[in-house]
């Protein structure tokens, strides 16, 4: 049975569009999953962290995948892209959120279902409204309840 699933997608090192639009192209080869749609691409300034501005966006997949296993190949993704984690918000050369998962909420040691500060974050919910303008966050509310706690927060679409 397949389940919409919504992955957000940033990247701040390196070519960071072209590193979103080949996590496009990943996305799309995976196994078990058909991209739907893709958000346009925003420009954010970094929150909680540093360097250059973001390059964000938001894809919407239908999957058999499993939540873990899915995390898992978004993993990959970001491996194939060098990414590293030398501390919390580090700058990235590709980070892939898994955001929503049909409407389940996980909590386990390794993933969280909705992504826990997605309802706090313009580059998140701005792209992601974009694909889903009625999409509700489980457990909480409609995702548009939250955009105007995040108006202040610059983000461009381009």
């Amino acid at each position: 049975m397949a389940v919409t699933a919504y992955i957000g997608i940033g990247a701040n090192l390196g070519d960071a569009r072209a590193n979103v639009l080949d996590a496009f192209e990943r996305l799309r080869k995976l196994p078990g999953v058909t991209l739907e749609a893709v958000s346009s691409l925003y420009r954010t300034a970094p929150i909680d962290s540093s360097g250059d501005d973001y390059i964000n966006a938001v894809a919407r997949l239908s999957t058999s995948l499993p939540a873990q296993a899915l995390l898992e190949a978004l993993f990959a993704i970001e491996q194939a892209h060098g990414r590293e984690r030398p501390y919390f918000n580090a700058p990235r050369t590709l980070d892939l959120d898994l955001l929503l998962y049909g409407d389940e909420q996980i909590a386990t040691d390794t993933l969280t279902v909705p992504h826990p500060r997605m309802h706090l974050r313009a580059f998140v919910l701005m792209p992601l409204l974009e694909l889903a303008p009625e999409v509700v966050l489980p457990g909480l509310s409609r995702a548009a309840d939250f955009a105007p706690a995040v108006a202040d927060q610059g983000i461009i679409r381009l």
